[in-house]
């Protein structure tokens, strides 16, 4: 397999390395700046015989070597700066990923792609009209990351193993998220069982933030090892054609009762990308929240 992540910068190499180490496929690492992509890239490869990995990494400033892929993975743009929402990098973030989308999917009509750029899920509608690929072939990434930060504030809450709980978000990725309390479980048991209401609403409210919070602890930069993790286990799901449930960001084509806009939703992958999305019967609070969450996304995406 090959994949293609353009933008070398924390979160495009960090999961140029998780790919790597988990042996997905060749990896061609693109970005503008002339020898950062080259020097990261091999760096990378120096590190293959201490870890094992038989991957090719190729770093390049141009898109011929992104020629044939079979994921692209769309991390460029602008990181947020503290004080700044994501809606205030809609504007420029939405010139770099049109043209990005533009010239990979030349070289790659049949890939799959996955948008990280933020503001999310404007982001992932912008690829998807500039691409003008089938909705399976175009993926937003924040459900998983939004979803892993929200178990490990359950987790140390409780102070039980991560691997106990399950837990997800839907809707769009910042402020209007919408954690589905119902569904979370820790270890088949209902997490409102064991934690509080108001101990619970922090968490979720942490989670909604969870982006801001690094920014603000890093005062330069913002978080990139989750996020390439979870970047990780989406492709994971898709090269391996594992079926596997994960919450992404999906053109919504009636779905939920929403048309149009894309918005994070229970989605199984797949080989072909996006093979089905998971309907869950929601009760009137948590559709009134999803409403709220899909409207402020159909703002964003006004903005494209």
């Amino acid at each position: 397999m090959k994949i293609t992540i353009i933008g070398a910068g924390n979160v495009g190499a960090t999961t140029a390395q998780r790919l790597a180490e988990m042996e997905s496929g060749d990896i061609v690492l693109l970005d503008v700046v002339e020898g950062m992509p080259q020097g990261k890239a091999l760096d990378l490869m120096q590190a293959s015989p201490v870890y094992g990995y038989h991957s090719r990494i190729v770093g390049t400033n141009t898109y011929e070597e992104t020629k044939n892929s079979d994921l692209i993975i769309v991390t460029s743009g602008l990181a947020r700066k503290p004080g700044m929402s994501r809606d205030d990098l809609v504007k420029v973030n939405t010139g770099i990923v049109k043209s990005v989308v533009e010239q990979a999917v030349r070289e790659s009509p049949d890939a799959i792609l996955i948008v990280v750029s933020n503001p999310l899920d404007a982001m992932a509608y912008a690829a998807y009209k500039v691409s003008k690929f089938p909705r399976e072939r175009v993926i937003g990434m924040a459900g998983v990351l939004d979803s892993s930060r929200l178990i490990t504030f359950i987790a140390g809450e409780l102070n039980v193993s991560i691997e106990n709980i399950h837990a997800f978000v839907l809707g769009g990725h910042g402020d209007t998220m919408v954690p589905v309390k119902r569904y979370m479980t820790v270890a088949g048991i209902p997490v409102t069982e064991l934690l509080p209401k108001d101990k619970l609403d922090t968490i979720i409210e942490r989670t909604r933030n969870g982006g801001a919070e690094i920014v603000n602890l890093l005062k330069a930069g913002s978080a990139f090892y989750a996020p390439s993790a979870s970047i990780a286990e989406m492709v994971d799901a898709i090269l391996k054609d594992k079926k596997k449930i994960l919450p992404c960001t999906v053109l919504c084509e009636g779905e939920y009762g929403f048309k149009g806009i894309f918005l994070g939703l229970p989605v199984k992958l797949g080989r072909k990308g996006i093979e089905e999305i998971i309907e869950l019967k929601l009760d009137k609070e948590e559709s009134e929240a999803l409403k709220k969450s899909a409207e402020a996304v159909r703002e964003l995406c006004s903005g494209v």
